[in-house]
């Protein structure tokens, strides 16, 4: 594999102790490269290599909901890893506390970990270095392109990284090795874990439940993406910005827990038979939007803060502090989709019963809590709040960009100014309406409400 995938966190202690991969943001067997890396250096090095994940109880905010889907893919990553002759170790805690104890009882030599951009994971990995005196590698196994080789920098926006990124894709868009493994995995015994009972005490919100339409698991996310390769690809451009036409991958919740790699949808939707042209709009958001989002978090610590936003957003939302609300709601009322607006709501009920909501109405979403609430940093804590709490691709660098970007204008320009919203960019109903059936769409969510009154 390309060795630029690879970072040294870390230079160790010289021992000849097992490869240790930390499995976290990439929860998957196959298309896995921090995986791949893993087997080579144990396969060089001539000992074992292991898997360890690590439950922790609360993290940001997430519920029952994502739990259980993490959880129920991971079972199937273990299982698909124990046919490999992989052993791999469920470990109940915070990495910071448990991971050290685990890397002293097993000498280990190397610790192998996922990157992402993400503070409370950066926060982990430093700890880590402080308490554990072995090597730790850190791979990119979430991007086609590592974060670090696509852009030393922020970027302002897709038209700044898209051409670094196209760039760089000969080199780093390439088919994966199959997985070889080795005698030396064989002589590590795999830990005995028993996921009707981890399932069972899943942790997180009990109130937020699991939703039905989408299974997780690796088998699971690559049946979505050929079914919307043969199905829906081509039509991608004309019908994304339509919640009514089901034109979207639905990819989103298989790709925050890493059980399908972008790397995988990109190329095999290259090799789908249909029309260049087709595919580009696709293309566009799977490869140079994604990247983009892991851009703006790896390099703004401020991701999820007023102090993230472009000076000129700041600038313009301070300057419109004391404009008149016509409206204003409490986050209860907006969990509760209790405002004036049919469309708002219906959007808010899309994302508590089915756990995701349309593209299109995530940004109408977001810029109208903006519009009703007293400040951009109540509107900014709300719209994280909803998102990591019923999404489940919650908590993801994604969905801190796409606040940021409906927010406070990250990665936008200034617009026409106006009450409230300064600069940045106004999304309205009548805009909505313009665009598709919005009462087609309130309709269907209405009685998605009423059926979960009735159950």
């Amino acid at each position: 594999m390309n060795p630029k995938r690879v970072r040294v966190l870390q230079n160790g202690i010289d021992r000849k102790g097992p490869v240790i991969y930390w499995m976290s943001r990439d929860q998957r067997a196959e298309d896995n490269w921090a995986l791949i890396y893993g087997i080579e250096e144990a396969t060089r090095q001539k000992v074992p290599l292991g898997v360890v994940f690590c439950l922790i109880d609360d993290f940001l905010g997430a519920t029952r909901r994502q739990f259980d889907f993490m959880l129920r893919g991971l079972r199937q990553t273990f299982e698909v890893l124990a046919d490999y002759k992989i052993p791999c170790f469920f470990l109940q805690g915070n990495p910071i506390d448990v991971l050290p104890h685990f890397i002293e009882t097993t000498q280990a030599s190397l610790l192998i970990t996922d990157f992402d951009p993400l503070r409370i994971k950066r926060h982990w990995k430093d700890q880590l270095m402080e308490k554990c005196p072995i090597a730790i590698h850190e791979v990119d196994a979430h991007n086609i392109v590592p974060v670090w080789i696509a852009s030393p920098k922020q970027e302002y926006g897709a038209y700044t990284i898209r051409p670094k990124i196209s760039r760089l894709l000969p080199e780093f868009l390439d088919e994966f090795p199959t997985i070889q493994t080795n005698d030396f995995h064989q002589s590590w015994q795999s830990q005995s874990i028993n996921w009707d009972d981890v399932l069972r005490h899943c942790p997180g919100d009990t109130s937020i439940l699991p939703v039905t339409q989408f299974i997780p698991g690796s088998k699971n996310a690559l049946q979505q993406l050929h079914q919307f390769l043969k199905e829906k690809l081509e039509l991608y451009d004309s019908q994304r910005n339509d919640p009514n036409a089901d034109g979207q991958s639905n990819l989103s919740p298989f790709l925050h827990f890493g059980h399908i790699s972008a790397q995988r949808i990109a190329l095999d939707v290259q090799k789908a038979s249909i029309a260049k042209d087709k595919k580009t709009a696709f293309l566009e958001e799977v490869v140079v939007r994604r990247e983009l989002s892991d851009n703006f978090c790896w390099y703004n610590l401020d991701y999820d803060r007023f102090s993230g936003f472009p000076n000129w957003a700041r600038a313009t939302l301070n300057h419109h502090r004391s404009d008149r609300r016509e409206y204003l709601y409490s986050q209860e009322e907006f969990e509760l989709a209790q405002t004036h607006d049919p469309l708002w709501n219906a959007a808010q009920k899309e994302m508590v019963y089915t756990g995701k909501m349309h593209g299109y109405m995530r940004m109408y979403w977001a810029k109208k809590i903006l519009e009703w609430s007293e400040t951009p940093e109540e509107a900014l804590q709300i719209a994280i709040y909803l998102n990591d709490r019923y999404e489940l691709d919650g908590r993801d660098p994604n969905g801190y960009t796409g606040i940021a970007w409906s927010i406070g204008g990250i990665h936008d320009r200034a617009w026409a100014e106006r009450p409230v919203f300064g600069k940045v960019r106004y999304m309205s109903y009548r805009g909505a309406r313009s665009k598709f059936d919005v009462d087609q769409y309130i309709s269907k969510y209405e009685a998605e409400e009423n059926r979960g009154r009735e159950e």
